[in-house]
């Protein structure tokens, strides 16, 4: 087996772990919930494991390339089901899926002033027109 990088790592055990948990399902758009069924077979959720981390070795490079990032795509915006299932959304995801209080969520508690977030650039601008 070819070796994989520590991001192709990640997505293979994200994708194992919604196997574990009966998460994982099969066929186009297998995610939402008009797609396929749940995955029973071990062997095919290793082949659904390799193909979304872009490590199977019947894909072209090309095609592995892109697999590898619509799946970090959709692990940016919380939409892999484990995110959903157990209600997170990477940190990354701001603006997208905010769920939890430590990202200013639905569970939030609001404060008066609220902050927005600046670039480096930005603060950098701010402090030289003062």
């Amino acid at each position: 087996m070819a070796q994989t990088s520590m991001s192709q790592r990640k997505t293979m055990g994200r994708v194992m772990h919604e196997y574990a948990h009966g998460e994982l399902k099969s066929g186009p758009r297998g995610q939402q919930r008009s797609g396929g069924g749940k995955v029973k077979s071990r062997r095919q959720a290793i082949a659904i494991a390799l193909e979304e981390a872009g490590a199977s070795k019947y894909e072209s490079k090309e095609r592995n390339r892109r697999n590898l990032a619509r799946s970090k795509a959709k692990e940016a915006t919380g939409r892999t089901a484990q995110q959903e299932t157990e209600g997170k959304a990477r940190v990354g995801a701001r603006g997208k899926r905010e769920s939890s209080r430590a990202m200013g969520g639905r569970n939030a508690k609001t404060n008066a002033k609220t902050t927005t977030r600046r670039s480096p650039r930005r603060r950098s601008a701010r402090r030289a027109s003062r």
